[in-house]
């Protein structure tokens, strides 16, 4: 088998990479996460003649530091999976801040290509750059391409090719940090060369010397090199009193001297170079005053096109699988495996149905933000917003999830891919089910007309959105002061030009989201519905259904007797049998939890029957109100089914009974998707759980003490 090439596609973020790395791998493509951190991991094959090519599209990182997950998850990539050239993807218009990563790549003893990428901005803004020269400084061939066109991609292939076939490696020039830290480098390399350090196999002993002195957490935390740490140590106080300042920074500085002076030489500005219109632009939406009601504008539109312009593909779908079971209902012998039928349509097409109905809600919402990051719109929207979010520890970027919370929570966190820092991410995952998602709204539609007067109920329902907002922020505030206590991360986001996304990156976003939503969720969800359907319908085992067969036998009676008037047989059977459908929840798996629990979730004004539709509401949020009307023998909620459980439940609840039942419904445990999703996106169950519990527990204390202190006051 002819050897496999394997190249590392490495840039800042924003610089093309991705799209470059789509146009050398077309459909040959694996999306997935890095084992233990949810940083996606691309891979492809590429084959350019007779070569054969493994490209790994690496995170998109400013630095080979391991201050973040991206730059730990990259440079183990570099250091231990053999790579044989780096293709490191420059944006020309950005060229400074770039080459800082360029300058600790070529540390790596890697064959490295210098891609500059998007070379057509730098002709826009009339920038002349001598990339040759660029190129004989790190001693690396070099190309010029525009990503987005397609322009420059032949030639990668061919300078990949090109480097394959060459006998000696070509290998990038180093960068000379002066007298001390040489001496600091050699001594170490030194003591390096018997030491069994893992990361010898890989990298050369310069690059390892180099990150001691800059104290990565990495590197220094190998056990091969704990011998040597205190020397280390000794050489870095030594150049920090040379220089006055700490080793890391001396050495970042001396790199940006280096690229400073060597943009210097190679970029040359024309004199009649226009102003960009990106900084026009940014006038308005970058403003004090206006940024913030561009912004709102824009994510109104998103928040438009997500959950409107999807409804009638959502509709589509729900149309599809209720025929699928009404097709399997009307084929499937009158009295045979009942259960069985009911377990395939019920649980399974319905379990399915459910996630594939979130579906568009999914495409939708990923294609708005993918035209805004592709924009360069979104680094602003974090921009603008950070200052504000930052007052309760969340992060700018927080906002956009938090938003879209409103009509979904699922696709919410899958937005939160957005925030790059890990703590401010998993802060705003754990607060995002305090947004009153659409799966609310039929709960709160079915309570308020029933018990507020028509001249309350906007006041009522604007009340419950209230909250639910205030209860996010103050606990995004206790998180980051206790469970993710610590510095807040600087928040420092680069204002790429503004440009235009291609359809086909847009498409590709869009389809990686999609696979990866289906994959990891749905499989999840699936066997949470069948195991919430095989809840709701098993008997309890240990309960007496005396009950039920009693309720058969009424029901075969009426059916067998010819003597009573159709309507009233009717009217009859049908609500026998909608008591038969509430004594069987109650019999239940579901129902016996249910009864259990009242002696809990009685002081916070809650009954059996509460207390078992909460259970239901755990696969989604809607099963409340439908778990109430079979409890309350009404079989249809929709219409007039719906004024009739209205009734039933006015006559057996006050006002503030069905205030606590939104409260407690707003602030519990989420649906079952969610912690599929939360499980998902934070690889812990830990924090799943913590999430579950501390809604639920933040539920009960306020639940109750409204329940408690309203009890007093209106005696």
């Amino acid at each position: 088998m002819d050897r496999i090439f394997k190249v590392a596609l490495a840039g800042n973020p924003n610089c093309g990479k991705t799209t470059i790395f789509n146009h050398l791998t077309g459909t040959h493509q694996h999306v997935g996460n890095y084992s233990g951190v949810t940083v996606e991991r691309k891979t492809g094959e590429c084959h350019i003649g007779d070569e054969h090519f493994s490209i790994i599209d690496l995170p998109g990182i400013y630095s080979l530091s391991s201050a973040s997950a991206e730059e730990k998850v990259a440079f183990s990539e570099l250091m231990h999976n053999d790579i044989d050239l780096i293709l490191n993807i420059i944006d020309a218009g950005n060229i400074r801040r770039n080459l800082y990563l360029t300058t600790q790549l070529a540390e790596l003893g890697i064959p490295m290509l210098l891609v500059f990428n998007m070379a057509d901005d730098v002709k826009k803004r009339g920038l002349n750059i001598d990339y040759a020269m660029l190129g004989r400084y790190f001693n690396s061939p070099f190309v010029t391409a525009v990503g987005s066109q397609g322009k420059g991609i032949d030639d990668i292939r061919n300078m990949m090719v090109k480097i394959a076939a060459a006998q000696e490696k070509q290998l990038p020039k180093t960068l000379d940090y002066g007298p001390v830290v040489t001496a600091a480098v050699n001594d170490i390399v030194s003591m390096l060369e018997v030491l069994p350090v893992k990361a010898k196999r890989h990298i050369p002993l310069r690059c390892i010397a180099v990150k001691l002195l800059e104290n990565d957490t990495e590197i220094c935390a190998d056990p091969g090199v704990v011998s040597i740490l205190e020397k280390v140590a000794e050489w870095r106080d030594k150049i920090s009193r040379r220089h006055g300042i700490s080793g890391e920074i001396f050495m970042t500085d001396w790199r940006y001297g280096m690229i400073a002076g060597a943009v210097r030489e190679a970029i040359k500005i024309n004199e009649e170079m226009r102003r960009q219109l990106s900084d026009e632009i940014d006038k308005v939406a970058a403003s004090s005053y206006f940024g913030l009601p561009v912004f709102f504008l824009l994510m109104l539109i998103v928040f438009f096109l997500t959950f409107t312009c999807s409804e009638p593909f959502t509709n589509l779908l729900g149309w599809l699988f209720g025929r699928i079971a009404e097709i399997i209902n009307g084929a499937w012998p009158e009295g045979k495996l009942e259960f069985l039928r009911m377990l395939i349509t019920d649980g399974i097409i319905g379990g399915v149905g459910g996630v594939l109905m979130f579906l568009p809600n999914i495409l939708f919402l990923f294609l708005g933000i993918a035209f805004l990051e592709g924009t360069g719109y979104m680094a602003r929207a974090a921009f603008v917003m950070d200052g504000f979010m930052h007052k309760f520890g969340l992060h700018g970027k927080s906002f956009i999830p938090m938003l879209l919370g409103f009509g979904c929570t699922v696709p919410a966190i899958m937005a939160t891919r957005t925030i790059e820092s890990q703590k401010d991410r998993l802060t705003t995952i754990l607060v995002l089910p305090l947004m009153s998602c659409g799966a609310r709204l039929p709960i709160y539609s079915l309570l308020i007309p029933a018990f507020f007067p028509a001249k309350f109920q906007a006041a009522v329902l604007w009340l419950i959105y209230i909250i639910g907002i205030l209860l996010a922020f103050s606990c995004a505030a206790l998180l980051k002061n206790t469970l993710f206590k610590g510095d807040d991360d600087v928040f420092v986001m680069e204002l790429p030009p503004y440009r235009m996304p291609s359809a086909r990156s847009l498409l590709l976003y869009m389809y990686e989201r999609a696979i990866l939503y289906l994959k990891k969720a749905g499989t999840f969800i699936l066997g949470a519905a069948v195991i919430m359907f095989i809840c709701n319908t098993m008997p309890c085992p240990w309960e007496n259904h005396s009950e039920l067969k009693q309720y058969q036998a009424n029901i075969a009676r009426i059916q067998n007797d010819t003597s009573l008037p159709q309507r009233y047989k009717e009217e009859k059977l049908e609500a026998l049998s909608s008591e038969e459908k509430a004594a069987k929840l109650r019999l239940s798996i579901t129902g016996w939890v249910g009864r259990k629990l009242e002696v809990v979730m009685k002081p916070i004004g809650f009954d059996w029957k509460i207390s078992s539709s909460l259970i239901g509401a755990f696969a989604g949020k809607e099963l409340f109100v439908s778990q109430l009307g079979i409890l309350n023998s009404i079989g249809d909620t929709e219409g007039s089914g719906a004024g009739k459980l209205q009734e039933s439940l006015k006559r057996q609840y006050t006002p503030l009974q069905a205030f606590c039942m939104m409260l407690f419904c707003l602030i519990s445990m989420p649906c079952m998707a969610t912690v599929a999703m939360v499980y998902r996106e934070t690889n812990s169950w830990k924090l799943t759980f913590f999430q579950l519990f501390m809604l639920t527990g933040i539920a009960y204390v306020l639940t109750f003490l409204v329940y408690q202190i309203g009890s007093v006051l209106i005696r």
